[in-house]
């Protein structure tokens, strides 16, 4: 595909990239944002581009994981970190004392990560604590499906250690 095909393309998929953007961001400011940045990478990107695929799917992702980016960015920066324990507490900025229920309940969650296991607890600490699999995986050295069982298998733990919780009010 030549650049002016290229171009033509994204420019054709204008409106119709710019009503997905309007669905995911419910903002027309935003939208606009998002529609600018998705072309400036669809630009950027171009030689990724494989002439025998669907050039609409392509740049839809584009704007998709652009979106879903942006949002973990946001998402990120609405939080403090706490670096006093191996967990990490999220402090959001519109914080509110706590109630006494939920500090309790916050000394039982954090026993009951403790009484795990070091092998299953370090990749559920590390989940918790934001990063990825594939970034559990390379940090402990482990294959990505070990990673994902053992957190499986800490969270059915912690599911069992704390199912009083469950059917509180």
């Amino acid at each position: 595909m030549t650049t002016l095909e290229f171009k033509e393309n994204l420019l054709d998929q204008k409106d119709n990239l710019y009503y997905f953007a309007i669905k995911l961001t419910s903002d027309p400011t935003k939208a606009e944002d998002l529609l600018q940045d998705t072309f400036l990478k669809a630009l950027t990107y171009r030689t990724k581009f494989k002439a025998d695929t669907n050039f609409r799917a392509w740049i839809f992702t584009i704007m998709k994981n652009s979106y879903i980016n942006d949002f973990r960015k946001q998402s990120k920066k609405n939080h403090a970190f706490d670096q006093s324990n191996s967990l990490h507490i999220h402090i959001q900025e519109d914080f509110v004392h706590p109630s006494p229920e939920s500090i309790e309940a916050e000394k039982d969650i954090l026993k009951a990560i403790k009484s795990l296991d070091k092998v299953n607890r370090d990749p559920l600490t590390l989940f918790i604590n934001g990063y990825h699999y594939h970034e559990i995986s390379e940090i402990l050295n482990l294959p990505i499906g070990t990673v994902k069982s053992r957190i499986h298998f800490s969270r059915k733990k912690l599911e069992m250690l704390l199912a009083e919780y469950r059917y509180r009010d």
